[in-house]
């Protein structure tokens, strides 16, 4: 004879899966639904839900070790903070204690399968992420050892000029090369069937309308990043020295052909996204003392310049334009011109 309720004799780790496999809502749209107020118990990207359930199963493994006795995931809400905790005070596997990137991952990772509130007065807070703290694409590391920037010379010079990011470059087409003239003629064509555009064809007019309003003309080649983080496309312009070479490498291969059918695991794809937009924000920038005094404090009554970014903590009073600022993170994929400011741009 079967067992009553078979639900009960799952394990933590296939409790765990279960709730996060209900909560995925991977296609449905974020910002729907944080305007109705459901988004604290969805997941919409795979790479986050994937990040997730690797943290969360390294708690299940440690409340296995240490609290055996706990046979629900219900039940095993109890201990986050002490697990938390204990993960602050453990070192990784380079002997170095975990980063405040590493920690916040994990309590969020812990918030969303238990619903902790961000107000929540026991929820657990992870040290303060700091900008000096950044080590990686920074500093050399072991794995850079195993990595060839003679035979992956190309690859570097790729992105550089494009700033695709590392799930774009693996799925990377022949058809993602677009001229500025090809992205007006699709404007013209969605434009002229506006009323019948389905809803794929209407986030496209609607990239598309922003790269030509938001990079100059004078661009001439972008590349079609598809379905980047979060889902979402955009296009952006290639750059640099190396656009030739670029524009060949994608025209040498079909429409529908890979152009790199090999990404090394150890390419560090971040640092040359951070030389992408370092020199595209060279391209749009002002020199400081050339952006316009226009707006007046409340307060004091005196003008300011709005399109000057001041930078904060260890980058205490540089100063970036704001304006340019905005064109390399709608080149980049990102909403905030302080990510840009704070984790891409180098040596300015």
């Amino acid at each position: 004879m079967g067992r009553k309720n078979k639900k009960y004799y799952r394990n933590l780790h296939q409790q765990a899966y279960d709730r996060l496999q209900g909560m995925l809502a991977i296609g449905q749209s974020k910002k729907a639904a944080k305007a109705d107020g459901t988004d604290a118990d969805k997941i919409f990207s795979i790479s986050t839900y994937k990040a997730y359930r690797k943290h969360i199963d390294y708690y299940v493994d440690w409340l296995q070790a240490t609290h055996p006795e706990v046979r629900t995931i219900k039940k095993a809400r109890r201990y986050v903070n002490e697990w938390l905790d204990y993960r602050a005070s453990s070192v990784g596997p380079t002997g170095q204690p975990l980063s405040a990137w590493t920690l916040q991952l994990e309590c969020s990772a812990l918030c969303k399968l238990y619903q902790i509130a961000p107000d929540d007065p026991d929820r657990w807070q992870p040290p303060q992420r700091r900008r000096q703290d950044i080590k990686r694409s920074r500093t050399s590391v072991a794995r850079d050892k195993h990595f060839s920037q003679t035979n992956n010379n190309m690859l570097i010079r790729f992105v550089k000029g494009t700033g695709c990011r590392r799930g774009v470059l693996e799925k990377l087409e022949g058809r993602d090369l677009w001229t500025r003239t090809d992205m007006e003629t699709r404007v013209a064509d969605l434009q002229a069937r506006r009323d019948t555009l389905t809803a794929d064809e209407a986030a496209d007019l609607a990239a598309l309308q922003d790269a030509l309003q938001v990079f100059r003309s004078d661009q001439v080649y972008y590349v079609h990043h598809r379905r980047d983080k979060g889902g979402k496309s955009r296009y952006a312009p290639i750059i640099g020295p190396d656009t030739q070479m670029i524009v060949d490498r994608m025209r040498a291969v079909g429409p529908t052909d890979k152009v790199w059918q090999h990404v090394h695991s150890a390419a560090d794809i971040h640092g040359y996204r951070a030389d992408y937009a370092t020199a595209l924000y060279r391209v749009y920038a002002r020199k400081i003392e050339d952006i316009p005094y226009d707006r007046v404090s409340r307060g004091l009554g005196l003008r300011y310049q709005s399109d000057v970014y001041a930078c904060r903590g260890d980058e205490r009073g540089r100063k970036l334009d704001r304006a340019a600022l905005r064109v390399c993170s709608k080149a980049l994929g990102h909403n905030r011109v302080c990510v840009v400011a704070d984790n891409y741009l180098r040596g300015l």
